[in-house]
């Protein structure tokens, strides 16, 4: 039996992939635990999960229309290093009083491998979006000379200087929840294992009124995520309304509660249970978020994305290329284009031909199991390297 230690941050479609290869790692007798914000681990994990908990930071106040080069400066300097000095203590008290035998780091809690390669301990970057795959920094050097920059006064803080690895691509090995059906053929950093989604159980957190559902005509599921709320009004108002007038049922997650009348035909949730929702439901529309596709993939589903920003925009461009989905400008999708679109992938064949086809590379990839084989076997020399 060995311990692993997830660092994930306190980003809902973070957590839930990590959780699947956590809940494998558990099934097989190993230890889990885990280092990130306590309250949204025990709620997406479990309340009987071991949580360290990591201070997080307050979310930053995005400004609007950031495209680019500085996107990307807002992300590095706005949130993921002042997320990864706010949780490295928690992280170093989580390596001092579990003493797991290997860490899976988030790609996004970049204190996880800095201070696990700080530490001399093998770590595995979980990579729960393509995006940085794809380099976003390519074609940008000064940025990318930033960045570096960033990183080495990070590792001075919070490590002590010392390492030399990239914490976005640990040299033990990097779980990317992807296939090349979704990815396409763009060159991989070392030691990437494409192992696809890993989708594992979850607590139950809502109720739905599954009655609703009519077997008999199509469903659609809107969703923008969880981060998107002020951005996303106009949007779901917009999708609301598609729907009026139409034989198609909606299901529309509204987190923020904007939407105030809508059609009949329109099921307004604060929160859903996805993964099963999914498994009832003939398309998804949503801001093309890696966690959703992916899952909206896994079951064959296909997709009408409108990306509004960070890797959205790639997964966007990976669904259309893939044939799986329609993709809409977010700023111009009125109620007429989104009717049009839904109906589109609701209508033509070869949409969900193309979303089976990723979906059978999914469920080929393994996903948890897969990823808990990989990590079993970095354990194993771990403990070997340690001696009886």
């Amino acid at each position: 039996m060995a311990r692993f230690l997830f660092v994930v941050p306190p980003l809902v479609g973070h957590v839930n992939p990590a959780a699947g290869v956590a809940a494998e790692l558990t099934a097989r007798g190993h230890e889990v635990a885990w280092a990130g914000h306590d309250e949204l681990l025990w709620h997406l994990v479990g309340p009987d999960a071991l949580v360290f908990a990591c201070a997080v930071p307050p979310a930053p106040e995005r400004p609007a229309g950031l495209k680019g080069p500085a996107a990307l400066r807002f992300l590095w300097q706005d949130f993921l290093v002042p997320l990864a000095d706010a949780m490295a203590p928690g992280v170093g008290a989580a390596l001092d009083a579990f003493e797991p035998h290997v860490v899976v780091a988030d790609q996004q809690a970049l204190a996880g491998g800095l201070l696990a390669e700080a530490r001399g301990l093998p770590w595995v970057t979980s990579a729960t979006t393509s995006a940085e795959l794809a380099d976003p920094l390519a074609g940008m050097p000064k940025v990318a000379d930033w960045v570096t920059g960033l990183l080495a006064d990070l590792r001075g803080r919070i490590a002590g200087g010392r390492g030399s690895a990239d914490p976005r691509f640990s040299p033990h090995g990097v779980l990317a929840f992807t296939t090349r059906e979704l990815l396409g053929a763009v060159t991989l950093p070392p030691r990437v294992r494409l192992i696809g989604p890993a989708l594992g159980s979850r607590p139950s957190t809502t109720d739905f009124p599954w009655e609703w559902l009519d077997p008999l005509r199509p469903t659609v599921l809107v969703s923008l995520g969880t981060a998107n709320t002020e951005a996303g009004a106009g949007f779901l108002t917009a999708a609301a309304a598609a729907f009026a007038g139409t034989s198609t049922r909606a299901v529309v997650v509204d987190p923020g509660g904007v939407l105030d009348a809508v059609p009949p035909n329109v099921l307004v949730c604060p929160r859903v249970p996805q993964l099963p929702l999914l498994s009832r439901v003939d398309a998804v529309l949503c801001h093309a978020g890696h966690n959703t596709v992916c899952e909206a993939l896994w079951h064959g589903l296909p997709l009408v994305v409108a990306p509004i920003r960070d890797d959205q925009p790639i997964v966007a461009a990976q669904v259309v290329a893939a044939g799986a989905g329609v993709r809409l400008r977010f700023g111009r999708a009125d109620a007429d284009r989104i009717a049009a679109t839904v109906e589109e992938v609701l209508t033509e064949p070869s949409y969900r031909r193309a979303a089976e086809t990723v979906a059978a590379s999914f469920h080929a990839a393994g996903g948890g199991a897969a990823a808990a084989g990989h990590l079993e076997q970095l354990a194993l020399e771990s403990l070997a390297h340690l001696g009886p």
